[in-house]
């Protein structure tokens, strides 16, 4: 269990490119608890995808007790109710398990072959229903936890990264800590109360969304998830109130430093939520600016300028608004503030004259092939019917193609000069550490 990965873009397409994504076909019901079930039906395989989104993620935590969505996607493998070990059922019927969590949801999944499906009803319906709550279980997962803290965050180069820059770019929203949390010791004095309130409060079914795909028919899924989900009681209603992130209306610098191998910058800006207007353009924005060799960061301060070791740009996907993200290793003997100076006057030009057609067809294409290849695995089919019904609309998960087919070099030119704003930027300076010499 652990962090999902994401699906790396694939370039190198052309302006041939056969533009087709499959349509993700589903029927849906819900249970009297308020379980809220897909089907995507899938005969061309003898596997199936069983999907489980809980709605809620690090956005949803007290700020005093942080890292709990994500203490929880470790609390959940460690026994529930009635079945001591998660595992050992899923390796027995050849499927495999895995978790992720994010600031805006937790997700567990199941791929396993069709005829075995009723044993992931079984497993998911149990630690819906209530974990073990067993003691010596929140102090293993809870070292786990703390471990991994220290191993991803603070002992891996640039790994605090995102510790320090989240603060930075946000003042308001509850983004601004990471999921892993604020502070470790919030996840060490947690009590068996404060796991207990927060199961209680989120893992409810009528804040679940089930989405089974694969060789198995509606009707199946119905019996099964009545059988197994059913007599599950319903929590109260989760109404979320996140306060909205006020626009950044100057920009912001910090800095620090470390025993890393480079001087690095990073610098983001403010976009659209994932199911936003004017995301997929903020997307592919990013795209121009540092997807693969012909990039423009790449081009500009790599091939011809030799600034940078490495570059490349990214966007968070988060469902409120997001962040893009550029960052570089710098070659050694640049320094960081010309280097911030470079990257800003790629930038401008993008602001001032926009990106080309040919720019934006290569984007449009590399993108519409990432959309393809990943809805070739039933269980990315599985994920984005969740994540869309998740965020209000199943019906969004057909539509990523058609919105990045529409797009036009005016599209991206307004979304460079809406987000890549100099007062719209928070930028970290990420020096190697200098030691003082000894004294003999």
């Amino acid at each position: 269990m652990g962090f999902c990965r994401p699906l790396n873009k694939p370039s190198g397409f052309g302006k041939n490119f056969v533009r087709s994504t499959i349509m993700i076909r589903y029927k849906q019901f819900t249970l009297e608890n308020g379980l809220k079930v897909f089907v995507h039906e899938d005969f061309s395989t003898p596997m199936a995808a069983v999907n489980i989104l809980y709605n809620v993620g690090s956005r949803d935590e007290d700020e005093e007790r942080t890292g709990f969505a994500h203490l929880f996607e470790h609390l959940m493998f460690g026994g529930s109710q009635h079945i001591p070990n998660y595992d050992i059922p899923v390796q027995n019927v050849g499927g495999e398990n895995n978790a992720f969590t994010s600031p805006d949801i937790t997700n567990y999944y199941i791929t396993l072959p069709a005829d075995n499906v009723e044993t992931a009803f079984w497993l998911e319906s149990d630690r819906m229903l209530s974990l073990s709550f067993d003691p010596n279980v929140l102090e293993v997962q809870r070292k786990v936890v703390i471990e991994e803290f220290k191993q991803r965050y603070l002992n891996q180069p640039y790994g605090d990264m995102w510790l320090k820059l989240r603060p930075l770019a946000y003042k308001e929203h509850p983004y601004r800590w990471a999921t892993i949390g604020k502070d470790i010791e919030h996840i060490e004095r947690a009590t068996m109360d404060d796991v207990k309130d927060f199961f209680f409060r989120f893992y409810r079914p009528n804040n679940a969304i089930l989405v089974v795909a694969g060789a198995i028919t509606f009707e199946e899924v119905q019996k099964l998830a009545e059988k197994w989900f059913g007599n599950i009681p319903a929590g109260q209603p989760y109404v979320r109130n996140i306060p909205k992130e006020p626009v950044q209306t100057e920009a912001r610098y910090l800095e620090t430093s470390a025993a890393v191998p480079l001087n690095s910058i990073i610098k983001v800006f403010h976009m659209p939520g994932r199911y936003e207007e004017g995301f997929y353009a903020a997307d592919l924005l990013s795209d121009v600016l540092g997807r693969g060799k012909s990039s423009r960061l790449y081009q500009k301060l790599l091939k011809e300028r030799a600034i940078f070791n490495s570059i490349n740009a990214s966007v968070t996907s988060s469902l409120d608004p997001g962040l893009l993200l550029i960052k570089g290793n710098l070659n050694p003997g640049i320094s960081l503030e010309e280097a911030d100076r470079a990257v800003n006057e790629v930038l401008q030009e993008l602001i001032d004259t926009g990106a080309t057609e040919e720019e934006v067809t290569k984007v449009k294409n590399q993108s519409e092939a990432s959309l393809a290849f990943s809805e070739v695995e039933l269980l990315n089919r599985a994920m984005n019917l969740a994540f869309a019904a998740n965020a209000g609309n199943v019906d969004w998960a057909n539509q990523d193609a058609d919105i990045i087919r529409d797009l036009t070099v005016n599209d991206l030119h307004q979304a460079a000069k809406n987000i890549l704003r100099p007062e719209n930027s928070s930028t970290l300076f990420y020096r190697v550490e200098t030691k003082e010499p000894a004294l003999v």
